[in-house]
């Protein structure tokens, strides 16, 4: 996220210094100084900062699309350079400190409730109602953050926010429905420059996944204005004078309400990429030149594009390779694409925004354009696991993790009546490693959309070529292994990768002697 920053500030001329606590940042390369510190440290980074004032000058202190604007917010005022009190960043990081300034202020925000012990965790969550959010009160990125319809899903919930939250405390709110818009200020002695009004597309309930997000947003001017006038009340309530602001706001049936509000831009690849390709204004600019007490530049929009993040996600397991990027990337329209995950990591589906595997960014002249880039560069980008796995086997045939919604379901009369018969496998041997796998009469008639956007049909050819797999007809006469109910299982569940794992791990059990009927009997499908 501060790579914009950095390339700003070297466009500049200014020396930098990034800290991180992770020596390998993507950042510490671009550095003109790397400090290995711990970013809550807050009291070393000041005295680092005493340093480099002396040692030739500290024009300002400056993060993005963290949750560090409270350690900016120290190193400035300890050393006297522009940028807001610790209080007011506090009071924008802290969910408890924040709602209650909303409350008083008369500002709309869901009804909430604290707690720091399972103790009074139900008299207070009955307090409050079901539907409810239960978040920690100190963390972002969605983080420890749950939906919760039931008293008796009301502890675990607590339990995973309580492990996500710094000080150990929780905060349970009302649940708005309605759709979300994330919103980015520039703020200048009191005055709110909006820079960007994007729709959220949030996804995966219980928790609370953004699957991407589209610059500018597509409500009438009306809807965006109610929108913006929330904002602006929250963040002249928090006190945020001369800084950035960034707003979540679910727009409920009664209005807006303020999901939070946080004294920084945003992150999720909007101020630093979205923005800038939608207007052509550079908005992490702006609020560098604020955190160095310099003069704002034109905020005015340069152009009125439209720019779509997407992410793409993963099933359990690890990652063997990753496939299609370089075709994503040479895709016109295509911005950027970033990878977070690597062959040998393990990767989860996703209950959060740090756990997703990377995200693509496009540009294009109207909103289906920018969209539909950005799914048909999503199709060519598939996680490919390592065979064999136990975890993701689990998913795929155990009903593990049970809130995942499944990639596809099939509704043709046609396709279920053939499945239905199909055998689990048909034959016991490979030839030459080739795979043959029974299909379906009417997938092309087939209407559901996998995570990423694929139909049914490309999805189902796709792991063929990829697997080195022949679609077969039913009717066929059969030549050596066919894959019947233990390909479509896993399929259907898992999409792309829950497919191609099937055929990668029956190739591995071969390939050492193993016997597929165990193994079948294991999976129970």
């Amino acid at each position: 996220m501060q790579i914009p920053s950095i390339r700003i500030a070297r466009r500049k001329g200014l020396r930098v210094v990034v800290a991180d606590g992770n020596p390998g940042a993507p950042g510490a390369g671009m550095a003109d100084e790397f400090l290995h510190v711990d970013l809550k440290d807050k009291e070393r980074l000041a005295e680092e900062a005493k340093i480099i004032a002396r040692n030739g000058g500290l024009q300002g202190v400056f993060t993005a699309g963290t949750d560090f604007s409270t350690t900016v917010a120290w190193i400035s005022e300890k050393i006297g350079l522009p940028g807001i009190p610790y209080s007011v960043a506090l009071n924008a990081t802290d969910k408890s400190r924040m709602r209650r300034i909303f409350k008083e202020k008369g500002i709309p925000s869901p009804e909430f409730a604290v707690v720091d012990s399972d103790k009074s965790l139900v008299e207070r969550g009955e307090k409050i109602g079901f539907p409810m959010v239960v978040k920690p009160v100190d963390n972002m990125g969605a983080r420890g953050v749950r939906r919760v319809d039931t008293l008796e899903d009301l502890k675990e919930a607590f339990t995973l926010a309580k492990g996500n939250s710094g000080s150990g405390r929780v905060i349970l709110e009302e649940y708005i429905p309605g759709p979300e818009f994330s919103l980015d200020a520039i703020v200048s002695g009191g005055d709110i420059f909006i820079c960007g009004i994007a729709d959220r597309h949030i996804c995966f309930s219980p928790f609370f996944v953004e699957m991407g997000h589209t610059m500018p947003s597509n409500y009438p001017e009306d809807v965006k204005d109610r929108v913006i006038r929330v904002f602006r009340d929250g963040v002249r309530a928090l006190g945020i004078t001369d800084g950035a602001a960034k707003g979540d706001i679910k727009l409920s049936p009664s209005g807006p309400v303020i999901g939070e509000i946080a004294a920084r831009l945003s992150g999720g690849y909007m101020s630093g990429w979205t923005y800038p390709y939608s207007s052509g204004v550079e908005v992490t600019e702006a609020a560098m030149n604020i955190a160095m007490g310099l003069p704002l530049p034109d905020l005015k929009p340069r152009q009125n594009l439209v720019s779509a993040e997407r992410a793409f996600i993963s099933i359990p397991g690890t990652v063997e390779s990753i496939l299609g990027v370089e075709k994503t990337e040479e895709e016109a329209g295509v911005k950027d694409v970033f990878l977070r995950v690597s062959p040998g990591n393990r990767v989860f589906f996703p209950t959060n925004n740090v756990e997703k595997c990377g995200n693509i960014i496009t540009q294009a002249k109207t909103r289906e354009e920018a969209i539909e880039i950005g799914e048909k560069g999503l199709s060519h980008i598939v996680i490919r696991l390592k065979p064999l796995s136990e975890e993701t086997a689990d998913f795929l045939f155990r009903d593990k993790l049970a809130w995942v919604p499944t990639a596809f379901k099939l509704t043709r009369k046609a396709n279920l009546e053939v499945l239905n018969s199909l055998p689990v496998v048909s034959g016991s041997t490979i030839s030459n490693e080739k795979i043959y796998i029974f299909k379906l009469p009417e997938l092309h008639l087939e209407d559901c959309r996998e995570w990423h956007g694929r139909t049914l049909r490309h999805a189902f050819y796709q792991v063929c070529d990829l697997g080195g797999a022949e679609a077969l007809d039913p009717c066929s006469e059969e030549k050596c292994m066919v894959l019947g109910k233990l390909f479509w299982k896993a399929f259907l569940r898992g999409g792309v990768q829950g497919g191609l794992w099937v055929i990668d791990t029956v190739r591995s059990l071969f390939r050492v002697g193993k016997n597929l009927t165990e193994v079948v009997r294991l999976w129970e499908v």
